[in-house]
């Protein structure tokens, strides 16, 4: 594979500033792949080095591809973009507006504007994480035995809409209900679809939504930051759930989510495969939200994530999929690149304007905490640095 020396130094740098215990790095552009490398190791004092094939959990950059994938069956006629979330999952219309709160109890209605495919594309759909919002964190302390990710599908009637549909932006598990969507207009397992439709024509042997024993000898072990330094730690998801919530239910590899990331950059092919039409991923690349605009998501839990407020000097809108900066970044990517980014701290973008993609694998918690941009900074500018 080939390597950038200056880009490869300061991937050195950020493990020997102890920013990162280990991580693989690809950058591409609509031509191949221009660098990969890794450095540091899987499992801090573990004695393996971190490889270029090293697994790791993509948690929320499972999100593009689980839009990717509901994204087909537009095209093919099977899903709209304005249907009604209910209309294809009767249980849906269960959802309600959490509306304020009466002293202790939760006041619910519902909403006021029919959730729909495209809000689900867009976190526009009212749905939140607790992680990232107060009001669903005080409603998950509320209710007994509330649980997250369980992959079991009635946990998701815990995450009430914390506004009406369209008339905000937050983060939450929307694409958790897209995955469902898709299931139920293409009649079968997400894991499935996604395995024919995107990872075979796409080459991407090492992504799937468990990880097989090839995988698992080559998995990167999750750390978290403490006060000592780092420390492994145990954090799975369950394994052969009810459903895999396309809001974070894959593995994969650098090397293989930067396919992904090179068939948007090629407009929907790869290497003569074509996976959306060029008119998808057009739709894909544009602001989706019109005037609304990605702020600040405040934390509740330090220990998981801090405050996700990426760029905050940028303005920032969301396409069908991705996050999109609407200028540019000085000594990073241009104005009009789609991004997001996984809460074990893995990272891509996609920079049309450039003619750039490139993706940043790490594994470890707190999500975008100093240490994790600070990473992401040094890595971006020796790319655009090297270009």
């Amino acid at each position: 594979m080939p390597e950038h020396a200056a880009i490869s130094e300061t991937l050195d740098s950020v493990v020997a500033d102890g920013l990162s215990p280990g991580l693989a790095a690809v950058v591409a552009d609509r031509n191949g792949v221009i660098h990969a490398s890794a450095h540091g190791e899987r499992a801090l004092g573990g004695g393996q080095p971190m490889t270029t094939d090293s697994v790791f959990r993509i948690f929320s950059m499972t999100k593009a591809i689980g839009t990717a994938a509901a994204l087909k069956l537009v095209e093919e006629g099977s899903l709209g973009l304005d249907t009604p979330v209910e209309a294809i999952l009767p249980e849906f219309a269960e959802i309600p507006v959490l509306d304020g709160w009466d002293g202790e109890t939760p006041r619910l209605r519902r909403p006021k504007t029919p959730c729909t495919i495209r809000h689900l594309m867009t976190h526009t759909s009212g749905m939140t994480y607790d992680i990232w919002n107060a009001g669903q964190d005080r409603y998950m302390k509320h209710v007994e035995g509330a649980p997250t990710l369980t992959g079991r599908k009635s946990a998701l009637k815990f995450f009430p809409m914390q506004f009406d549909p369209g008339t905000d932006w937050a983060y939450g598990m929307s694409t958790d209900w897209l995955g469902l969507c898709v299931e139920e207009a293409a009649g079968e397992r997400i894991d499935a679809f996604l395995k024919r439709e995107i990872f075979d024509p796409l080459g991407m042997a090492d992504t799937d939504v468990e990880f097989t024993p090839e995988m698992t000898a080559r998995k990167a072990a999750v750390h978290a930051a403490t006060p000592e330094g780092w420390k492994v730690i145990e954090m799975e998801l369950p394994s052969h759930p009810e459903f895999y919530g396309m809001g974070h239910a894959l593995n994969s590899t650098a090397g293989d989510y930067a396919r992904f990331c090179r068939m948007v950059l090629n407009g929907g092919e790869l290497d003569g495969a074509r996976v959306l039409a060029p008119e998808t991923v057009a739709a894909m690349s544009e602001n989706a939200i019109g005037d609304l605009r990605l702020t600040r998501q405040p934390t509740t839990n330090p220990q998981l994530g801090a405050d996700i407020d990426l760029f905050p000097e940028i303005e920032k809108s969301f396409t069908l999929g991705f996050m999109r900066n609407e200028d540019d970044i000085p000594g990073r990517r241009r104005a009009g690149a789609l991004s997001w980014a996984g809460v074990m701290n893995t990272h891509y973008w996609i920079d049309p304007a450039a003619g750039v993609t490139a993706v940043l694998m790490m594994q470890h918690l707190p999500f975008v905490d100093p240490n994790a941009l600070a990473a992401y900074d040094r890595f971006e500018r020796a790319v655009y640095a090297a270009l």
